[in-house]
């Protein structure tokens, strides 16, 4: 049977877990911070696995220093790679990208919105329920940044479309933010690391940057292949006020104080809006 979690989100748990939960290192980094002796509980060295703490009572230190787990709610970023389905279990077996993040340390951790199997970049995960739910809400206007390489090279006219807001299948998409980006573009890279290069028909591709504040599915896909380029590649690099960095392809990180707080004053300063 396992240990009850209390109203402050802590219960007894072994020892290299809580050191995981605390960002000190993996799992296993942190049995062989134990193994090695480095690592007390109340002054005294825990060098046995499978040792237990309590967060609330105990006081662990790693070489000295004091560590702890945060007890309020978990907002994390995923740099999420293509091939994975947007979802936290999948009735075939597919790979999810809960096979990314740290489910078992943070219960109730889930994503904020949805990105496409081949599409890459920010993704939100939260253990908030109230703050992943009104940064969805059409009410909030939540800013997503998209860089998309595109079949053929849109002009002036294709861009004042998308910036007037295109009709889509599912009625007008709201105005978006379009512009056309150079190779100097660090961004360009993302989606085109050898360059735009050219169609099976010889027509030269180019990549856009697009701004969107809906969450409609497909939604640039759609928006381009209506202006008349299909979305050959297409990477997420911003998130309302959060910004794609610090971590690499596949890997996450838990959002800065800053960060989280920023989230909660966009919710918060459009919630009588």
């Amino acid at each position: 049977m396992s240990d009850p979690i209390r109203e402050d989100g802590l219960y007894p748990m072994r020892l290299q877990r809580f050191l995981a939960r605390a960002g000190v290192a993996s799992r296993r980094g942190s049995e062989r911070l134990m193994t090695a002796g480095r690592v007390r509980v109340n002054g005294v060295v825990v060098s046995e696995l499978g040792s237990k703490v309590d967060p609330a009572h105990d006081v662990v230190t790693v070489d000295g220093v004091e560590c702890r787990i945060a007890t309020g709610p978990t907002c994390l970023m995923l740099y999420k790679p293509v091939g994975y389905l947007t979802t936290m279990s999948d009735p075939y077996g597919r790979p999810t990208v809960a096979d990314l993040v740290p489910v078992a340390d943070h219960p109730g951790l889930y994503p904020v919105g949805r990105l496409d199997m081949d599409t890459t970049g920010l993704l939100l995960f939260t253990t908030d329920g109230d703050l992943g739910q009104a940064l969805l809400h059409p009410s909030r206007h939540v800013t997503k940044h998209y860089v998309a390489l595109v079949s053929g090279t849109p002009d002036e006219r294709d861009l004042d479309r998308l910036r007037a807001g295109v009709m889509l299948e599912d009625g007008p998409a709201a105005p978006a933010r379009a512009e056309l980006l150079s190779p100097r573009d660090p961004l360009f890279s993302v989606v085109a690391p050898h360059g735009a290069g050219r169609t099976g028909g010889g027509e030269k591709n180019a990549v856009v940057g697009l701004t969107i504040h809906e969450g409609r599915k497909h939604q640039v896909k759609k928006m381009m292949q209506a202006v008349g380029h299909k979305v050959l590649r297409l990477h997420r690099d911003a998130f309302g006020p959060l910004a794609l960095s610090g971590i690499v392809e596949g890997a996450w990180r838990e959002l800065s104080e800053n960060e989280t707080r920023a989230l909660e004053a966009l919710c918060k300063g459009r919630e009588h809006q």
